[in-house]
């Protein structure tokens, strides 16, 4: 089994689109995944996955079973325990800020094209940064995810790519996880 990080956007999140972890536990369970672990309730799965599936065709799968026996429909990003790891080892702005509050990362569901990655540019004024690797975006906001532009949905539309965004908290906590045997 191929330990795995289950991101998915948008869940519990402004009394919209409710889902209790019990019930996401349950489905992950029903679709033979194992040691499956929630965290927090914004839609973070750690679970083992049963070989044979391609990631893509993984997140398929959840995000079908969750539309039909949760009646709730939502963008399921996947990361395996390798990629979060080097997640977690290339953010470049660990050595610039000591609030972990001031760090986030936008995983999107895809790696953009270098056309969609240069209509990716900070807004005038933006006191946040980010740097684009790879299928995730590093951010850091000085003033707080609250106030900056550079938000998930700003993301989205700039990149025409799904995507959904967590705190360094949230990201560390994740790897922590899915790092454990």
């Amino acid at each position: 089994m191929t330990k795995h990080v289950a991101l998915l956007r948008g869940i519990n999140v402004g009394g919209r689109t409710q889902i209790a972890m019990a019930d996401l536990r349950g489905l992950f369970t029903a679709l033979g995944c194992e040691a499956v672990q929630t965290y927090l309730r914004s839609g973070n799965v750690v679970f083992g996955a049963p070989a044979g599936q391609t990631d893509a065709e993984l997140a398929a799968r959840i995000g079908e079973r969750i539309a039909d026996d949760l009646g709730v429909s939502v963008t399921v990003l996947l990361r395996t325990a390798e990629s979060l790891a080097r997640t977690v080892a290339r953010n470049p702005y660990l050595g610039q800020e000591n609030d972990p509050a001031k760090l986030h990362v936008t995983f999107l569901a895809r790696e953009p094209t270098a056309e969609q990655a240069a209509r990716l540019e900070v807004p005038a004024g933006e006191t946040a940064v980010f740097t684009l690797a790879g299928d995730e975006i590093h951010l850091h906001v000085p003033d707080g995810y609250g106030r900056t532009r550079l938000d998930n949905a700003f993301i989205e539309r700039r990149l025409g790519i799904p995507a959904t965004t967590r705190n360094w908290r949230t990201v560390t906590a994740l790897h922590d996880l899915a790092a454990r045997d």
